[in-house]
C-alpha cells in the first residue's frame, strides 16, 4: 500500500499499530451493467478503485483523485452507494502494517481518459458482470461493497447498529 506524507508521519510515531483511515471507493458500471474490478499488485486479489482520504480531502475528490491514479481515468461521482466498515474492513499488510477502513463508496460516471493500470498498485482491470464477479478471488469486505453495487437501488448503504448503551 503506497502510503501518503500524512500516513507515513502517524507511522513514524505509532509503528505498525492500528489506523483507522477514511477511504474512497469507486464503482463505475460500464452500458451492460458490468463493474470495473482492479487486480492489486501486491496480493493477487481483484479489488475495487479507491484508496485513503487525504487530510481535509473531501471523500468523492478522493475517490476521483484515486481513479486517476491507478488507471489515468477521469470519472464524476454522482451517487452515494453507502459506507461501509467493520472487521472485514480490517487489512494487515506485508510490512507489518495494520488498517482498518472506514470506506465511502460511490457510483461514477467516465468524464475521460483511457484506463490502464498503474503497474504499480495495479496489475489488470477488466468489467466484469455479476457472475463473474462471484468467480473472482477477492476478499469478504470487497466482495461486500460489490454485491451491494450490484444490488444497489438508489438506497445508501447503511450497516444495522449492534452497539447498545451500557446497562
Amino acid at each position: 500500500m503506497p502510503s501518503s506524507p500524512f500516513v507515513e508521519a502517524i507511522r513514524a510515531k505509532i509503528g505498525h499499530d492500528l489506523l483507522l483511515l477514511p477511504s474512497a471507493t469507486v464503482m463505475l458500471f460500464d452500458d451492460q451493467h458490468r463493474l470495473l474490478l482492479v487486480e492489486d499488485a501486491n496480493t493477487g486479489y481483484w479489488i475495487t478503485v479507491g484508496g485513503a482520504v487525504d487530510p481535509d480531502e473531501p471523500p468523492a475528490d478522493a475517490a476521483v483523485r484515486e481513479c486517476w491514479e491507478e488507471l489515468g481515468l477521469l470519472v464524476a461521482p454522482t451517487r452515494l452507494i453507502g459506507v461501509f466498515g467493520g472487521p472485514h474492513f480490517r487489512s494487515n499488510y506485508a510490512n507489518g502494517d495494520t488498517v482498518s477502513y472506514v470506506a465511502t463508496v460511490f457510483e461514477v460516471r467516465r468524464v475521460g481518459g483511457e484506463p490502464k493500470p498503474d503497474g504499480v498498485e495495479i496489475t489488470n482491470m477488466r468489467y466484469v458482470s455479476r457472475e463473474e464477479a462471484k468467480t473472482l478471488k477477492m476478499s469478504v469486505a470487497t466482495r461486500e461493497m460489490v454485491d451491494y453495487a450490484f444490488d444497489f437501488d438508489g438506497t445508501p448503504y447503511v450497516s444495522k447498529p449492534t452497539w447498545q448503551p451500557p446497562k
